[in-house]
């Protein structure tokens, strides 16, 4: 019913662990404007505890009612009352129009937001003793509303129709609230096991965020009631109270009509994980169902929950609603650990779980891999009682009053007091103007805090073209180069398929992913996160693989091939997605971070090592797929440290193998032709062996003048040293040639065709391809630099050793170790030696005869209408021969680039045209790949 509005109860004081602090801001913050402040909304009676909005409503929880405010007028319109404890959730299912609350005094309600009438009030499982009723979260995919209560335990309520929660709850006896009061002597506030021996975490008091109530929980005069001297419409003729379509010029109040008594329901025993922490659930999120794993298929009836705890734990776990499983079936399938404090707000987004900390810490663990991939320090030692995210921006409200704001890659782009005391609670909404929703780059970033304000702030949706989203729906400005008039199968125009190839090409290369810097570090994961989900969009099932802590993680995608064939072909493209450092961006002739094209040219650092080749390979399985002509699996392996030595990549794979599953082919594409005009086909790399010597004297760096001749100078000894490792153009290291690979007629005729064509000496190819070599890279002292008279303590040079077939990796490495050992024992020297063996990678060396060699160099002849020309590389790739042998098949290397590319130097670029043809060219080898017989 409706009355004048009663003199709220007092605010009961603001537990001391909310005490205010103040929000600390630097100059450079200082100088990052806020958001825009629209509106205040100030709730006499009381702090602002929760908050939820709809497209016409803004609902805010207090010490005992629900306010309901006009998001046009921001008029207070009405209070929600029933409640008898302080309102700590609010929820809305859009659905049903269901504004969901839970409270102190240990009920959940459910309110219909067209007509306020109040639809059902839910009672947990051991009913008062449960406490505060701190969380909710309801999904809607399986229609059941999850509860995080005081005394630790998880519950759920299955709403869907049908379910057994239901039925249990509408069988002949059960009640309506008017036959429902009988449940108050049980219900009455009484001693309880759980809060005689409550379980806290060692050394620390499990704190209670939010002030309750001991009163009764369940009352029968659950109203909605008007301001003062304002009214509202007359009632429905079904007898259900209505407000008004605009709610900022309500009607009269029609006395005659009551709202329909509200149904109670019970949460079954069934439904509850008792001690599903040790501590209270302050919070709690569903993982949106997309995001629930990495593959494209789920199942229907599956929701993932996370729970946030005063224990300092965060909880993933798996719910079932599909009646073909155990009933209501809840499964723990993960505990990270916080260990910062007690958890007091949680967000799932974007594959990650969020979670604030007391400590003022923001825990972020990537889903997938269930991995800490970052720690934010929002407020030292400020509670961050609340956390909202839209377009990858992360907002972070804390007990100071502060709200910070941080980038998809976590920059702190924002700080600004936004209220007098603790933000308590936030949401991010669509904006609304004039009465209608707002454009669509517009959010209201909404805050309630215990100084009783509600603040709308005006904040800009982030661009679509910013590093870390998804490539549009629709494709972006066109290119002016044109485009091929038929795919390989000779069936559709690509001018669509390149422009979505270029379009993801300008986002990939937007992420600064240097490998091997620890200022880059985020950059490259953010680089692996868009990845995954690009190639999700393209059609594939995409994860991230972790091999070795600290390093940039491996991206996983798998293309299914048509379920027609039975017996399909798997081919394994491995790439990297990491790039070198570009250098001042003002040594480029633009920006090196922002894909430009000119004269034919896409110019960008990593566009044609590796990220170029990596998306031309995945664009052709996606249109393949989509024409249902992709009859192979391919599984792509794009790592994220193969400029810095792959650290992490062999373990990977070893780890993850049963997922990669048995592999037919390896194909690769990251080296480039010999020339700009004819197309290659590379099938040879040398191996590398990097070391490092250094020679340690006795004392300190002395004077030459004052102990010139007095020591044995530790650089004399590795001049020597060095000096014994080559003899003209050959290395001097006994046995070192024995086993290199003889040359072959065929390769001869090659070596002299590829003369022909470029103008240099047969034997130039030989040199740089099948002959090995030795290099020294740099030599370095302890002395000052530049000064003469200096004599240094110690020595450090880098060396290389490049090895070709058949020279044993493991025995050459042991050779050049024993060889630099025994050049110094004979020079009986008072100083000492080290060598480390930095990094190493095998040769590797195709077959012309093998099929699936005939098959890439027939796919490349029937695209470019020339012969390719074999060549090799004198550089190496460590992961080929690593997983050739892994996988037991043969790889194959396609080269796109050409040899003006400029990869690792300023204004790197590929060809528009070699892009565009080399993804034809993995389409037609795919096609042969499923036709040919091996």
């Amino acid at each position: 019913m409706y009355s004048a509005l009663a003199t709220p109860p007092p605010t009961p004081p603001i537990p001391s662990w909310l005490t205010l602090e103040s929000c600390e801001s630097d100059d450079r913050q200082a100088r990052i404007p806020p958001p825009a402040l629209s509106h205040t909304l100030h709730q006499a009676d009381g702090s602002v505890l929760s908050l939820a909005a709809d497209n016409r409503r803004i609902y805010s929880g207090s010490q005992a009612d629900i306010h309901v405010w006009c998001r046009d007028s921001f008029q207070l319109v009405g209070l929600l009352q029933g409640h008898t404890g302080s309102v700590l959730a609010l929820e809305l299912y859009k659905d049903k129009s269901w504004l969901i609350s839970s409270s102190g005094d240990s009920t959940v309600r459910i309110w219909n937001t067209e007509t306020m009438e109040l639809l059902y009030i839910l009672t947990p499982f051991a009913g008062y003793g449960s406490g505060d009723i701190f969380s909710i979260a309801f999904s809607a995919t399986s229609q059941t509303l999850f509860l995080g209560c005081q005394n630790t335990s998880l519950q759920w309520f299955d709403f869907s129709e049908g379910s057994r929660d239901w039925n249990a709850n509408t069988e002949p006896g059960s009640t309506h609230l008017g036959e429902h009061l009988s449940l108050k002597q049980s219900l009455s506030r009484k001693p309880h096991k759980f809060f005689d021996s409550q379980p806290q975490p060692a050394g620390r008091p499990i704190p209670s965020p939010h002030p309750s109530s001991n009163s009764f929980p369940v009352t029968p005069s659950s109203t909605v009631r008007s301001l003062p001297g304002a009214t509202t419409p007359p009632l429905a003729q079904h007898h259900q109270l209505q407000m008004s379509s605009s709610d900022s010029n309500p009607g009269d109040v029609s006395e005659e009509h009551k709202p329909s008594e509200p149904r109670v329901l019970s949460i079954p025993q069934d439904n509850w994980v008792p001690s599903a922490h040790y501590g209270y659930i302050y919070c709690m999120a569903i993982v949106p169902e997309h995001e629930s794993d990495g593959q494209t298929t789920q199942k229907q009836h599956v929701t993932q929950l996370v729970t946030g705890s005063g224990d300092e734990d965060v909880k993933l776990w798996s719910y079932s609603a599909d009646p073909s499983d155990t009933a209501n079936n809840i499964t723990l399938l993960h505990t990270f650990y916080a260990q910062v404090g007690g958890v007091l707000s949680i967000i799932s987004r974007n594959g990650n779980i969020y979670a604030g900390c007391q400590s003022g810490h923001v825990k972020i663990w990537d889903i997938e891999t269930k991995t800490l991939v970052r720690t934010i320090i929002a407020q030292e030692n400020v509670d961050i009682l609340s956390l909202s995210m839209t377009d990858g921006e992360l907002y972070t409200c804390s007990a100071g009053g502060c709200i910070q704001r941080f980038s998809p890659t976590f920059d702190k782009t924002g700080c600004w007091r936004g209220h007098s005391g603790p933000v308590l609670t936030s949401i991010i909404v669509p904006s609304r103007h004039d009465g209608k929703k707002a454009a669509d780059d517009r959010r209201d970033l909404i805050t309630g805090a215990s100084d009783n304000n509600i603040k709308v702030w005006a904040i800009r949706r982030s661009s679509a073209q910013q590093p870390g989203c998804l490539l549009p729906e629709t494709t972006l400005s066109h290119n002016s180069v044109p485009s091929q008039e038929t795919n390989p199968a000779g069936e559709t125009d690509e001018a669509e398929a390149s422009d979505t190839l270029v379009n993801a090409l300008s986002q990939f290369i937007s992420f600064s992913s240097v490998s091997g810097s620890l200022s880059h570090h985020e950059d490259c994961r953010q680089a692996a996160i868009w990845l995954k989900k690009c190639l999700i969009q393209f059609g594939a099932e995409s994860q991230l693989l972790y091999g070795i802590e600290g390093k940039n993680p491996v991206v996983f995608g798998l293309f299914r091939g048509s379920e027609s064939k039975q017996a399909r072909r798997r081919v394994l493209f491995y790439g990297h997605y990491d790039v070198i450092a570009a250098g001042p961006p003002s040594s480029w002739q633009h920006d090196p971070f922002t894909l430009t094209g000119l004269n034919g040219y896409l110019y960008g650092r990593g566009v044609t090592d590796n990220k170029g080749p990596v998306l031309a390979v995945a664009c052709a399985a996606s249109e393949m797929l989509a024409r249902r002509s992709l009859d192979i699996d391919l599984v792509l392996l794009i790592e994220g440290e193969e400029e810095a030595g792959s650290g992490g990549f062999e373990e990977a794979v070893r780890k993850y193998k049963d997922q990669i599953g048995h592999i037919d082919a390896i194909l690769v594409s990251n080296s480039y032709w010999i020339d700009d005009a004819r197309p290659c086909i590379t099938y040879g790399l040398r191996g590398v062996i990097h070391a490092t010597i250094e020679v340690q004297g006795e004392g300190p760096d002395v004077h030459s003048g004052v102990d010139g001749g007095a020591h044995i100078e530790p650089m004399m000894d590795m001049t020597k040293v060095l000096s014994k490792l080559s003899e003209g153009t050959r290395i001097a290291v006994p046995g070192f040639y024995d086993n290199v690979r003889k040359p072959v007629s065929e390769e001869d005729e090659s070596f002299r065709l590829l003369s022909e064509v470029t103008g240099r000496t047969p034997a130039s190819f030989s040199s740089r391809w099948r002959e090995p070599t030795l290099s020294v890279h740099s030599i370095q002292d302890s002395g000052l630099s530049g000064n003469p008279t200096i004599i240094p303590s110690r020595v450090r040079a880098k060396i290389s050793v490049r090895i070709v077939p058949d020279q044993d990796l493991k025995a050459i490495t042991e050779a050049i170790e024993s060889s630099i050992q025994a050049t110094f024992d004979e020079l009986q020297s008072p100083n000492s030696l080290h060598i480390t063996i930095d990094r190493t990678a095998d040769w590797w060396i195709g077959s012309f005869d093998h099929p699936w060699f005939k098959s890439l160099e027939s796919a490349i002849y029937d695209e470019w209408g020339v012969q390719p020309l074999r060549i090799r590389e004198g550089g190496s790739i460590p992961s080929v021969p690593f997983l050739e042998k892994e996988f037991g098949c043969p790889a194959l290397h396609l080269p796109m680039g050409q040899s003006s590319d400029q990869a690792h130097l300023r204004n790197e670029r590929i060809s528009l045209n070699n892009l565009r043809k080399g993804k034809s060219v993995v389409e037609r080898f795919f096609h042969r790949m499923s036709t040919t017989t091996e």
